[in-house]
Formats: C-alpha cells, structure tokens, sequence
C-alpha cells in the first residue's frame, strides 16, 4: 500500500483543493471530518496529517476541534490558516483577533531555515483569508515567517514534525505554495511520488478480492455514481 496522507476538513472553501494538489503529487489522500476519532486515526495509518482552514474562532464554545491525538500520534501535521489556529489552541497558545482582518494577497517575510520552506528565498506572496492570529505559539514553536499582519504567519516544531502556516499554499495566488505543500509532504512525512488513479483502481480490486474471496455479492445499483463505480470495480474484481 502507498503512504497516505489525511486531510481534515474544518469546513473551508479549499478543502477540496487541498486534496486535489496533494494527489497532483502522486500521493494518495483522503478527506475527512475534522472529528474523526483516535480509532479512525490509527486505522487509516497516515504518514502526515494536513487541518484545512474554516470559517470558525478557535476560541469561540461551538468551535470545530479535531481530537488531541492528531496531536499526540506522533504523526506530521500542517495547519493551514484555522487548522494553524486550531493546532494552536489545542497544544497550549494563544488566538485571538487581529486588529485589522487579513485578506488578499500578502508578503511573508523573516523565514527561518526549516524544512517546510527549504529551497525557498523570502519575501514569498501568499494569500491571506483570516480574522484572528496567533498572539503565542504553544511551548516547543519557533515562529518561521511573519507578515505585517501576522507575526507568526508560519511556526513549526521541527522536532515533532508540526508546522502551521496562517496563510492558503493550496490557491493558485500563493504561486509557491506548492512547493510549500512537497516540502511537507516529501521531506517532513517521507511520501513517495507513486500514486496514480489506476494504482487506486487495483488497490481496491485487491481489497475488494481478499474481502469478498468465494462468496457472492449483492450489489443496490441506485444508478448515481457512487454505486457505478462500486459496480464497475466489483465487476473487475469477481466478475
């Protein structure tokens, strides 16, 4: 199986996106509820785990929190904008509102050497869509870049293998957020290019055989897609 990485949408516009420049990659992801449990943690075995944005204060009661164990896994995490803050709430800092909300294209700069911006020469452009900032990182965060805005528009702790960034590398208007995005995802979690949609085709006709083995399969065909496509795969796999 290849390595994965798990994407936990917050409910940002981008999520979507984030998934999309993942697989560009040739990495497999999956996108997921920001809730999703320990269990489903563990079971899925990601090598990295990326928190979208959202539309949420970290700090409000109804607030979107993922579980403390994407914190405690040991498994490499990003935090893209309210999944930075997100991270941050949930290990110790501070957020709070900014003064002026942040929106549009911005300039990063004062990066420090780190693995997530390696190969990467300030200032950078980004694009900023926040209202609230982070006023202290959690103990063991090193602040990576700033904004005039954000003084902690990036921070990591290199040696857990987490970074947040206040910023969106997934659009099109950070044009080197992708090289942020294989930064994370090569040299942070250790992924591989080698995932193609025809790879995910035989991994499921391999799934689909060692689940099924001699028995029979009844199979509600709605007519939507989703069913198709289970169709189509069963077809290939048991005939």
């Amino acid at each position: 199986m290849h390595k994965k990485i798990l994407i936990l949408d917050f409910g940002a516009q981008y999520s979507q996106l984030i998934a999309r420049r993942v697989r560009e990659q040739q990495v497999y992801c999956e996108l997921h509820p920001y809730d999703v449990s320990e269990a489903f943690i563990r079971e899925f075995d990601p090598v990295g785990i990326i928190l979208s944005g959202g539309p949420n204060s970290v700090y409000e009661e109804e607030a979107y929190r993922a579980s403390q164990a994407v914190f405690e896994l040991g498994i490499p995490v990003l935090g893209i904008c309210y999944g930075m803050q997100a991270l941050t709430h949930a290990l110790g800092g501070m957020v709070a509102p900014a003064q002026a909300r942040e929106y549009g294209s911005a300039k990063i700069t004062h990066i420090e050497a780190n693995p997530l911006f390696a190969g990467l020469q300030p200032p950078l452009q980004v694009w900023m869509s926040h209202g609230d900032r982070i006023e202290q990182p959690p103990r063991g965060f090193t602040p990576l870049a700033a904004s005039d805005n954000s003084p902690y528009a990036a921070m990591g702790n290199v040696g857990r293998g987490l970074y947040g960034v206040q910023f969106h590398p997934e659009v099109a208007h950070t044009p080197q957020g992708v090289d942020i995005l294989r930064n994370f995802i090569f040299d942070v979690c250790g992924c591989q290019p080698k995932w193609t949609p025809a790879s995910f085709i035989e991994d499921s006709i391999e799934r689909i055989r060692a689940q099924v083995g001699g028995e029979r399969v009844l199979l509600g065909l709605s007519g939507g897609v989703d069913s198709a496509v289970v169709g189509a795969l069963l077809q290939r796999a048991i005939g």
